[in-house]
């Protein structure tokens, strides 16, 4: 177990490396048709698929960004991070829980070090990876603004049809353990907290944590890790290039048959205009533009948590966003994790449940 001399989450001065960026996440699926209808329908097209895998991409140049796995359950398994260097590779192997350096010999290439976080999600360090060229996509539309006018004598028809998604933005997690995996991303991962959100005790319940890429902007949050039960996927992100993408992506994906999870609104923590859907699973999938970008110098901000912190407009945060399944299994999950988690607490479970109930 890592030791902390700090309360996290915290800066780490000197971490073991630097991530890139948020490189693909990786899912067991017991149907690739039904997750490439969804895909598809979102916005991400298919850059590879064989009889047990498939790998969806965006427009951007990195080969995918998203793994199913066909198999017999549907879960979350983890994600991949770059990393700048092959001797950044090295670094990791020295982590507890990691594996060697291995060649990536399936679709998309470079190389890896497999490692497991202090939660059990697999991260998925990479190098190397063979780029492709890029996509095309539709610019920005041209807004008027007040007393701004930049559109004359035009109008706005932007076309019917799944929004093109730019890239992956974030994932979020929930955690048992939330100090200790958030130190172990602080720490091997260079991640900078850019908020936390703290329950009344003054303890956290949510970190939204940033690569730290120094005078180069990064996303308000690549990962972002909220105080749970047990360990679990909330959602992952997709950009899209406006508002009028996210609005069109809800259209096409009510008018297929998919179920919204919550939508359209803006966050307060990241900005970001926002719309979540299901897939098949129940997972929840985000389209959003016009995101916060920090530089590694920001520091980082302290707000309270609650349903009100979450949007500055549209509908409140639904209950499915704060209510756990109670399976046999999660309770299960529950009562072992409140005996052995230093995080976890009925008391911190009550807190969270009459904050968000």
């Amino acid at each position: 177990m890592l030791k902390l001399s700090t309360p996290q989450p915290a800066y780490h001065p000197a971490p073991t490396v630097y991530a890139q960026s948020l490189a693909y996440l990786i899912f067991e699926r017991p149907s690739l048709i039904e997750a490439e209808h969804f895909f598809v329908d979102f916005g991400l097209q298919v850059a590879f698929q064989t009889e047990h895998e498939i790998y969806f991409r965006s427009t951007d140049k990195e080969p995918y960004c998203y793994r199913i796995i066909r198999g017999k359950q549907a879960r979350f398994i983890g994600f991949g991070l770059t990393v700048e260097s092959f001797s950044d590779l090295e670094k990791l192997t020295q982590l507890e829980s990691a594996s060697e350096i291995e060649s990536v010999l399936g679709f998309g290439g470079g190389q890896r070090v497999k490692l497991s976080d202090p939660s059990g999600f697999t991260v998925e360090a990479v190098w190397g990876r063979q780029l492709v060229e890029p996509l095309p996509h539709r610019a920005a539309l041209v807004v008027n603004q007040g007393e701004i006018h930049t559109r004359i004598n035009n109008t706005q028809r932007p076309a019917i049809e799944p929004p093109q998604v730019l890239r992956l933005g974030h994932v979020v997690l929930e955690v048992a353990d939330f100090q200790e995996t958030c130190a172990w991303y602080t720490q091997h991962f260079g991640f900078i907290p850019s908020d936390v959100q703290v329950l009344p005790d003054g303890s956290p319940a949510v970190a939204f944590l940033r690569l730290n890429l120094g005078d180069t902007p990064a996303d308000h949050h690549t990962l972002a890790l909220a105080q749970g039960f047990m360990p679990c996927y909330s959602h992952s992100a997709f950009e899209v290039i406006d508002a009028d993408a996210v609005g069109m992506g809800q259209r096409m994906l009510r008018e297929r048959g998919w179920k919204h999870a919550w939508g359209i609104g803006r966050h307060i923590l990241g900005s970001q205009i926002f719309d979540y859907w299901e897939d098949p699973w129940g997972d929840k999938h985000e389209h959003y533009c016009d995101g916060d970008l920090f530089t590694a110098d920001v520091p980082t901000g302290i707000h309270d948590v609650n349903r009100a912190a979450m949007s500055q407009w549209g509908q409140q945060m639904p209950n499915s966003f704060t209510k756990p399944k109670l399976t046999a299994s999660n309770i299960a999950g529950l009562v072992h994790n409140l005996r052995h988690s230093p995080d976890l607490s009925f008391r911190k479970l009550i807190t969270l449940a009459k904050l968000f109930g």
